[in-house]
């Protein structure tokens, strides 16, 4: 029996108080002590206060978006489990993000990433970078998110004929920015580990009752035994060069290639990632909070790669499966192409029955605005402490960063809920914005690797190397050249590199870069609980990639 189409009262009552919880956790957490004005660090980096499972809570509420809960979804359904090699993957990069990067950020000081930059190489690389992350956080983070989210509120709620894409973008806009906006990251973090817990409750529901219904006789383990038993194609990690779909995940290349560029680069140097982890008490209570988010990673998958497989299987209807009316529809795009990104939603819309309906659909929205604020405040941390503060801030003028900081953040909302709606011929988006992002990820990954441990780098050697990287990213997506686009990463980030590594070797006037950055082997030391959750997380992603390769 299928649930309930469109809300019931009782859903908008839960979903009502979800919203009134989040907000008021929001506003409580980011209220100011009586005659304590707050600062940047209390704004931007929640007073260096947050411990352990925070940090972990975050960092995982910050990244499950719209992107992964319907873009990876949807890439379940295309593709099958080979598309969660990006979660259990980033698992293992979260472990070196912990171990090597950073006990070197933490102990610069650093606000923002560009910042870093700043301290190896130069500010004017750093205002290049930082206004490039601006944009790329309004018009591709921002922008993806709010129209995936609206286009999920309208499958959900609406008639899936798109009309209540653009209020549910605004209304989506608006919910994030009641509490992120006035609160700042302690608002955010705060809330996120209410959202995360959500997150992984809701789609844990919606992933078994799905299950439930796949077959006539129902039963979540002969639902999934009926899944691996028909899709079996879907549930290989490694895809071989005649599967349609290696040119997105191609074999290998997935664990030993690209993958680590896309990694390396978003949960080491991505503002919105990182930004949570420079605001631990500690190194210590920070590194515990990574290896935290790769344990709640390696379980991701099941919430959001196993849905699209179900959806694939009910859309295919092979023997012994239930017949859902409507489901070839619901999936038909014009001129006959399948609309992957709508598997969650539909799934939601179909078996969710009412009273839990509710509750999943507050998960998802969870999963949205929990991501919205973060990219929302990492926003405008960049732009106040990056471009404000160096090239606008008058010299005798009193404290504005937080008000800067909160007008950033509304400017850069305004210009993504009108931007959003122009994504609307996306398919599988989620493998969209990880090929174009792949378009600078390398040159910029580059730049940080060579600056944080090749001492030899120079600034000129760096801006050279990055400048180059676009152009041979975009040589490289020669169609007749018919390079997997992980690939194209993966010659980009290893010719970038020996590009900034030859001009800084025949340019450097000294053995070493005057900023050279210095490290040790006591840097990298790392406590007890890191290192046997590490090795607990490796030993588990031998398992999962032997059984499932």
């Amino acid at each position: 029996m299928t649930g309930e189409v469109g809300f019931s009262t009782v859903d908008y009552i839960i979903f009502i108080a979800y919203a009134i919880l989040i907000v008021g956790i929001g506003l409580f957490v980011s209220r100011t002590k009586k005659g304590h004005t707050r600062n940047a660090e209390d704004y931007f980096l929640a007073s260096k206060s947050l411990p352990w499972w925070a940090i972990g809570a975050s960092l995982i509420a910050a990244n499950i978006s719209a992107e992964q809960m319907i873009g990876m979804s949807g890439s379940g359904m295309a593709i099958g489990l080979a598309i969660a090699s990006y979660e259990w993957m980033a698992a293992l990069t979260l472990i070196i993000v912990g171990k090597y990067f950073l006990p070197i950020f933490i102990e610069k000081g650093l606000y923002t990433i560009p910042e870093f930059i700043e301290k190896r190489y130069s500010t004017n690389l750093k205002t290049i970078l930082a206004v490039f992350w601006i944009a790329l956080f309004i018009f591709v983070n921002l922008t993806s998110v709010l129209f995936l989210g609206g286009k999920a509120i309208d499958t959900i709620l609406g008639n899936g004929d798109g009309s209540m894409i653009f209020p549910a973008i605004v209304a989506l806009a608006l919910f994030a920015a009641a509490y992120s906006i006035y609160g700042g990251l302690a608002a955010v973090a705060w809330t996120d580990v209410v959202q995360v817990t959500l997150l992984v409750i809701g789609g844990l529901i919606t992933a078994f009752i799905a299950l439930d219904h796949v077959t006539p006789e129902g039963g979540i383990f002969h639902g999934f035994a009926h899944i691996y038993e028909t899709a079996g194609d879907k549930f290989h990690m490694i895809l071989k060069k005649d599967n349609p779909e290696f040119m997105n995940l191609p074999g290998i290349a997935v664990l030993i290639g690209g993958m680590w560029v896309a990694n390396l680069y978003y949960w080491g140097f991505n503002q919105y990632i990182i930004q949570r982890t420079l605001a631990a008490k500690s190194l210590r209570e920070s590194q515990r909070g990574i290896v935290f988010a790769a344990f709640l990673k390696l379980i991701i998958p099941l919430i959001v790669v196993i849905p699209g497989i179900i959806a694939y299987v009910m859309f295919t209807e092979p023997s012994g499966t239930s017949m859902i009316p409507g489901v070839h529809e619901a999936f038909a795009k014009p001129g006959g192409a399948i609309n992957y990104d709508k598997a969650y939603p539909w799934l939601i819309d179909t078996f969710v029955p009412a009273g839990l309906k509710g509750l999943v659909v507050a998960a998802l929205a969870a999963a949205i605005v929990s991501s919205l604020a973060s990219m929302i405040n990492s926003t405008s941390t960049i732009f106040t402490m990056d471009i404000y503060k160096p090239y606008f801030e008058k010299k005798n003028a009193k404290n504005k960063d937080v008000a800067v900081g909160r007008i950033t953040g509304i400017a850069a909302l305004v210009i993504a809920i009108f931007v959003a709606p122009a994504l609307g011929s996306i398919d599988q988006a989620f493998q969209y914005i990880q090929e174009y992002t792949g378009l600078v990820s390398p040159g910029i990954l580059a730049v940080f690797m060579l600056g944080l441990f090749y001492k030899k780098v120079t600034n000129k050697g760096a801006i050279i190397g990055i400048l180059t990287s676009i152009p041979v990213a975009l040589l490289l997506k020669i169609p007749s050249l018919q390079i997997p686009w992980m690939d194209q990463m993966l010659y980009t980030f290893l010719i970038t590199m020996t590009v900034i590594s030859m001009v800084s070797l025949s340019t450097n006037k000294h053995d070493d870069d005057p900023k050279g950055i210095s490290v040790t082997n006591k840097m990298f030391k790392t406590g007890e609980v890191f290192n046997i959750s590490a090795y607990a997380i490796m030993i588990i992603l031998v398992v999962l990639y032997t059984v499932f390769w």
